[in-house]
């Protein structure tokens, strides 16, 4: 049976959380924040809740939920049977969802599609991939500064009678002790040693080395993800809760994007510098990362690896780079970043891109696989959803996602979150344990 969507305006809000504080608490409610109106180059908010299905992996891959028909399959073709069982009746908007999944594929997914090993331990134990059905959603545009209910009939009734509601206040948020990483600057050292050695023994050409911090807290997290979000705004930010696990993304970085004429698009981010507190210092860093030959070497490894993994589904000879190496500066850092494009194949889907590309390449190293082992030999514990992806996948094609980094994932009363980088032959051991610290430092600021 096909569902006719009906496209409904609703008041605008330059800020999504008020809206989204109106469904927080029901099932499976989801929010894809641009991080407006702070955050420069976010357009849409997306947010929605009671999934018609949810479907999650495990670390070997099996499927779990969904609809009749997708269990037995890989998950990224489970994942499509899913949204296919989705029959909708769509007008013709500029919208970018109108139903479909959202959720997350997690850095341990590759697990799945790749020989990656399996040295390092799981400390955190949320599925490798979570996604639900959803039928509906609040989307924002902020370019046009409209907000629309997408809904059938019967969908829209139910929605405005929760938008009714009072919404819940959030209970006081607080970690019980201080973030503590589970790695010093001597443990990090010998695993920079590590990394070195194989770079030079021609097994790599880059590795991303991440550590975790861990801290005790109590309270509500969408309190936590509010001074987070107050903190940092960025067009890539999310909130998504289960129970006692959370999700609460502040990410910069656009992993691909997808149109629904088979354009797509990922934003790769390597080279980073922290912001100066004064404006002639804050232009002197700036430019330091833009004249840096070691940053810009391995943001065009990254661009080199993606161009590869594109080039598995996209039209030959359609793949290009029309920006390499691009400065952008956000609230705390200044990143370098390019732009990769091409035009998916005929019979490709958005998920087979996600396939063909995951994990991305700016959180693994070149070349990705081998990467991926060295990952899982040095790195003590799994990153979970860290340098996963977030987003959302439409019925018509559409697709955009993140690369889950400035992420904090909750599980079992424990918050988590990690920072990375980089390496390359000419990394400073020093400069790079810095950097790890300063991709976070004012994430733990905030929540301590």
């Amino acid at each position: 049976m096909t569902t006719r969507l009906e496209i409904t305006p609703l008041p605008y809000q330059d800020d999504p959380l008020g809206y989204f504080a109106l469904l927080r608490n029901r099932p499976g409610s989801v929010l894809l924040d641009s991080g407006r109106p702070a955050a420069p180059g976010g357009r849409y908010d997306i947010m929605s809740s009671d999934p018609l299905a949810t479907l999650t992996v495990d670390e070997q891959g099996q499927v779990s939920g969904g609809v009749p028909g997708t269990s037995g399959h890989d998950p990224f073709t489970a994942q499509q049977r899913l949204l296919d069982s989705l029959s909708l009746e769509t007008p013709d908007s500029h919208l970018p969802f109108l139903g479909g999944l959202i959720g997350y594929w997690g850095y341990d997914l590759g697990r799945c599609l790749e020989p990656v090993g399996g040295r390092s331990q799981p400390v955190v134990h949320l599925p490798a991939s979570r996604v639900g059905l959803y039928d509906w959603a609040v989307v924002q545009d902020h370019e046009k500064g409209e907000t629309w209910l997408v809904a059938s009939a019967e969908r829209r009734i139910q929605v405005m009678e929760w938008f009714e509601a009072a919404p819940a206040p959030a209970a006081p948020f607080r970690l019980l002790a201080p973030f503590q990483g589970e790695l010093d600057h001597s443990g990090y050292a010998r695993r920079f040693k590590a990394v070195q050695n194989y770079i030079r023994a021609g097994d790599c050409y880059q590795i991303n080395l991440a550590q975790r911090f861990s801290a005790p807290f109590t309270g509500d997290l969408w309190a936590a993800y509010q001074r987070l979000r107050h903190a940092t705004p960025t067009p890539f930010s999310a909130y998504m809760a289960w129970g006692n696990q959370a999700i609460l993304s502040l990410s910069p970085e656009r992993f691909l994007g997808c149109h629904d004429d088979g354009g797509i698009e990922t934003r790769p981010i390597k080279g980073t510098r922290p912001r100066g507190r004064t404006l002639e210092e804050d232009r002197r860093l700036a430019q330091e990362l833009a004249a840096s030959l070691k940053d810009r070497a391995e943001n065009v490894m990254i661009v080199d690896l993606l161009r590869n993994d594109l080039g598995r589904v996209c039209r030959p000879g359609s793949v290009r780079v029309p920006q390499l190496c691009g400065l952008e500066s956000y609230a705390n850092v200044h990143h370098l970043v390019s732009i990769v494009r091409g035009d998916l194949a005929p019979g490709r889907q958005a998920l087979d891109l996600l396939a063909a590309a995951f994990p991305g390449g700016s959180i693994t190293g070149a070349p990705k696989v081998r990467a991926m082992q060295i990952i899982d030999e040095l790195e003590p514990s799994r990153r979970s959803v860290y340098c996963g992806s977030l987003g959302y996948v439409d019925v018509r094609g559409h697709m955009d996602t993140s690369i889950a980094i400035r992420t904090a994932v909750a599980d079992a009363g424990r918050l988590h979150l990690w920072g990375g980088g980089g390496l390359v032959a000419d990394s400073d051991v020093n400069a790079e344990y810095t950097e790890t610290l300063d991709k976070i430092r004012h994430l733990m600021k905030a929540l301590e």
